[in-house]
């Protein structure tokens, strides 16, 4: 017998735990799991290290978990968003660890890949390479080699930025079938895809639940194999 994927936000929310890591997906405000954050925050789930793009804003997705002071680290691209964000950083209230955006998607899609890391120019020479693993292309021996910060440069430097993976990650879907089958909805899709393959379990929110076989299989975005549970997603007030 086929799995029951379709529960509702409290069962959900049985599933997730004081201090684990969880991806929320989403630019700003768009493709946000809006209902699936909401019940976290009802649940009292505190503690997270959270791995998101931003923190969208002020009372609105993520900025309800940084309003109730929910968020023990936050992994993510920027904040400006959000000013509550700002002044909690500002105050040394929430821990950030800032990304760039391409290497945070491609760090998560390492990650879900099962990728031990990825080589990126983007940083060096700047703070973003403080703390990690330089690597130096020899061209007389052809192979990559561990430089330090400070030594000469003779030939092209890339950082090694490790994958990152969550215990939950929340997604929001325009459309999901009973056996948690995806679509998303135009720039909605956005790190929703690609953060579904990076966690150990995965929750998808949907704005519209069909039966199984509703879908086309050629429109189909994360395929059923990657989602655990379904739940139905607040209607958005006009």
């Amino acid at each position: 017998m086929a799995k029951q994927k379709v529960v509702s936000i409290e069962e959900a929310m049985k599933h997730c735990f004081d201090g684990m890591t969880i991806m929320l997906p989403g630019f700003v405000n768009c493709g946000v799991p809006q209902t699936l954050i909401k019940g976290l925050v009802g649940a009292g789930i505190k503690d997270l290290n959270v791995i998101s793009n931003n923190t969208s804003v002020k009372g609105q997705g993520i900025g309800l978990l940084v309003h109730d002071d929910l968020i023990k680290h936050i992994t993510c691209s920027h904040i400006g968003s959000n000013v509550e964000t700002c002044e909690k950083a500002v105050n040394g209230e929430i821990n950030i660890t800032f990304v760039p955006q391409g290497s945070l998607c491609e760090k998560v899609r390492a990650g879900g890949a099962g990728i031990g890391g990825i080589l990126t120019p983007t940083g060096v020479h700047t703070p973003m390479q403080d703390g990690k693993q330089l690597l130096e292309w020899d061209n007389e021996e052809g192979k990559y080699k561990f430089v330090e910060p400070d030594e000469p440069q003779k030939g092209a430097r890339f950082i090694l930025e490790l994958p990152l993976h969550a215990d939950v990650c929340f997604v929001h879907a325009y459309k999901a079938d009973k056996m948690g089958n995806v679509v998303y909805h135009r720039t909605a899709r956005n790190f929703n895809q690609i953060f579904a393959t990076a966690a150990d379990f995965v929750i998808v929110e949907a704005e519209n639940i069909v039966e199984v076989g509703e879908l086309d299989p050629d429109e189909i975005m994360t395929p059923g194999a990657l989602v655990d549970l379904v739940v139905e997603a607040e209607k958005e007030v006009e």
